[in-house]
């Protein structure tokens, strides 16, 4: 048995890091609502129909363009704050059939 050659083994790694997918697209970063204008924060429910926005330390939420989104069919509209105002109109929020609103 012999060691396998510097070639081989430079090919073997090389044939890995290019099928491998590309790392940051793994894990992008999560919209943050205090980095953004609201006009731009709108503009990014408005633009992806819905998205999972941060709006502030370790929390978060899934804001929609409409109830279209949502699985219960019901949505309510959704004030986050963001760098430029404290309540911006967003979008909506899905809300469950099983509890009324007050």
């Amino acid at each position: 048995m012999h060691a396998p050659s510097f070639s081989s083994v430079f090919l073997a790694a090389l044939s890995v890091a290019f099928l491998a997918p590309p790392l940051p697209a793994l894990a992008q970063a999560m919209p943050n609502s205090l980095a953004m204008s609201c006009g731009q924060a709108r503009a990014l429910v408005q633009r992806e129909g819905a998205v999972v926005i941060g709006t502030g330390p370790n929390l978060y939420d899934r804001f929609v363009t409409d109830a279209g989104y949502c699985s219960s069919k019901r949505s309510k509209p959704a004030w986050i704050a963001t760098r430029d105002e404290a309540q911006c109109l967003v979008g909506q929020l899905c809300r469950d059939r099983r509890f009324r609103a007050r």
